[in-house]
């Protein structure tokens, strides 16, 4: 299995649409959602980065690890399984408690097999202390869990987890990167099947020219950049030559001294230069494809984009029936909460008038008549039950009045909680809708990037520079050109003896004259004299230049030590 552990932000608009990737995945579930009040991915990892950026100063604030398991070496995981190595990773790793969030992927492999994998996501943030937890040495402590994990289920672990093999797979293999992985998609050519056959080509290198002339039979243009000699070919691929060449013994000063004489650096275009006359180039040659390759071409990629929006629209349909959904009960629920509201308001008004009503009534009943009415206006009892009346009935308003505000006050603070939980409804909803909006719009970017890759992958098929699936080995046609006639040892050796007799003369009548050495052993010698007597013209040319001491005389200058020299 191969745990692959990292520190990232960015997860709303970068991680979030890539684990909801339906496109490149053929099922896409979610597991688990933890420590968070929304229930989809968007909404969690909106939820984290506003912690992060509210409470620290970390930008990475999310720990991503993938689980891909070795299917034909170990078996099928289940589901118990992977939740045993997420728990185990969890509590090494110092993350226990954090919100997370579990999601499984079904993606094919290279033979189209499908192949299960999960990505769980954790916070790094500690709300509690206001402080992001710190992940020390996560890569060894993901190969120990590994290792506890596959010895606890009886799995067999691969070769890497070997700890006295792992210095030696790292020096032997080249961890590809997000780079190389880029140029790869849109370059239609794996970045192996580039170094087999640059390899070969520098292994069956004769002269700098030819070599060059075989690399620009590839389709790369020899440039010069921040590195000395780098390679560009017209769909935008570059990269150093040296890291090119399969072949750790080969660094750049060889490639320096091999390219350096027919091959000057100032004589190279930048690496800017040779993408432009690349596009340049690219686009002649779409220029002048065939228009029914063109038609043919392009009706089949509107195909491809039809059907991946046909696969879209059911998700899409769903989303906008829910939005439609929302903003109906919405509706409803704003004119059920008024007229709540309004009965409300009616009836307190209702029961105070009822209650006026029966007072006035009770009193009107109670009202002193005949004699005990004229000794209540003459002594002026009734004048004091009037006033004592008129206080209650303005104690009364009043205590309505107060009640009336009081409802209002309280109606209102409903009002605003309602309006607010219906805004919150609808912001979740359009973050739904723009969660949904980004995870297509990954979605789309796949398939254009496998578009782009297949027609690449057309056009060096087209113009025969596509190298087979199984590249051959540098030394295949050295070894195959020697074997088609035998060789005779006698022969070969009276050869060799007979090269190094004294005064060049031969041995015997088989004897034949030495072979002549190659181009490139005499151009370095003659370079090599060069050098040698460079230092005796520029000493002869001062002086001649200048009147002085003979150089014998002269004091000679101590040269600084360079102990980086020749590295």
């Amino acid at each position: 299995m191969i745990p692959f552990g990292s520190q990232r932000g960015n997860g709303p608009d970068d991680l979030g649409p890539h684990v909801q990737n339906t496109l490149d995945n053929l099922e896409v579930e979610l597991m688990e959602v933890r420590g968070s009040v929304a229930r989809d991915v968007d909404g969690w990892m909106r939820e984290v980065e506003v912690q992060a950026f509210a409470l620290t100063k970390c930008t990475n604030y999310l720990y991503s690890l993938s689980i891909n398991p070795d299917e034909r070496g170990q078996g099928r995981w289940t589901r118990e399984m992977y939740f045993d190595y997420i728990e185990r990773t969890e509590q090494r790793l110092g993350l226990t408690g954090q919100p997370r969030v579990i999601v499984r992927h079904v993606k094919p492999n290279e033979q189209g097999i499908p192949r299960e994998h999960y990505h769980a996501i954790w916070s790094r943030i500690d709300a509690e202390h206001h402080r992001a937890i710190h992940m020390f040495r996560d890569h060894e402590t993901l190969m120990m869990v590994t290792r506890e994990f596959a010895r606890d289920h009886g799995l067999r672990l691969p070769e890497g987890y070997d700890k006295q093999k792992v210095v030696e797979r790292k020096r032997r293999e080249y961890q590809m990167t997000w780079h190389d992985k880029w140029q790869e998609d849109r370059g239609g050519l794996p970045l192996e099947a580039r170094k087999a056959e640059i390899t070969a080509a520098w292994e069956r290198r004769d002269t700098a020219r030819s070599f060059v002339r075989a690399l620009e039979d590839m389709g790369y243009t020899l440039a010069t950049g921040r590195r000395d000699y780098v390679l560009v070919d017209m769909h935008g691929f570059q990269k150093s030559l040296p890291k090119l060449i399969d072949d750790k013994k080969v660094r750049i000063q060889q490639v320096r001294e091999f390219l350096g004489k027919d091959f000057p650096k100032d004589s190279l275009p930048s690496v800017e230069e040779a993408l432009a006359l690349a596009k340049v180039h690219r686009a002649a040659r779409e220029l002048f494809e065939k228009n029914e390759e063109r038609a043919a071409r392009e009706a089949r990629e509107k195909q491809r984009r039809d059907e991946l929006q046909r696969q879209q629209q059911p998700r899409r349909q769903a989303l906008e029936g829910e939005a439609k959904a929302l903003a109906e009960h919405q509706r409803q629920a704003r004119q059920e909460f008024g007229a709540r509201q309004w009965g409300e308001r009616a009836a307190l008004r209702q029961s105070y008038l009822q209650e006026s009503l029966r007072i006035k009534i009770e009193r009107a009943a109670n009202k002193p008549k005949g004699l005990a009415g004229f000794l209540g206006r003459i002594s002026g009892v009734e004048l004091i039950t009037k006033t004592i009346h008129r206080y209650r009935d303005s104690v009364r308003h009043r205590e309505f009045l107060a009640r009336k505000q009081e409802l209002a006050e309280r109606q209102k603070r409903e009002a605003q909680e309602h309006l607010r939980a219906q805004e919150l409804q609808k912001l979740t909803m359009q973050r739904r809708m723009k969660a949904l909006e980004l995870v297509e719009q990954r979605e789309r970017k796949s398939l254009e990037t496998k578009l782009l890759k297949d027609r690449r992958i057309e056009e060096r098929e087209r113009s025969g520079r596509q190298p087979h699936e199984k590249a051959r080995e540098p030394h295949a046609d050295l070894f195959n050109k020697a074997a088609e006639k035998p060789i005779d040892l006698t022969a070969e050796f009276e050869k060799a003896s007979g090269s190094e007799s004294a005064g060049g003369e031969s041995a015997g009548d088989s004897a034949e004259a030495p072979a002549p050495e190659s181009e490139i052993k005499v151009q370095r010698r003659k370079r090599t004299r060069e050098r040698s007597e460079e230092p005796e013209r520029t000493s002869q040319r001062a002086d001649r230049d200048h009147d002085g001491p003979s150089p014998d005389d002269r004091p000679r200058r101590r040269r600084d030590r360079d102990f980086d020299r020749g590295r």
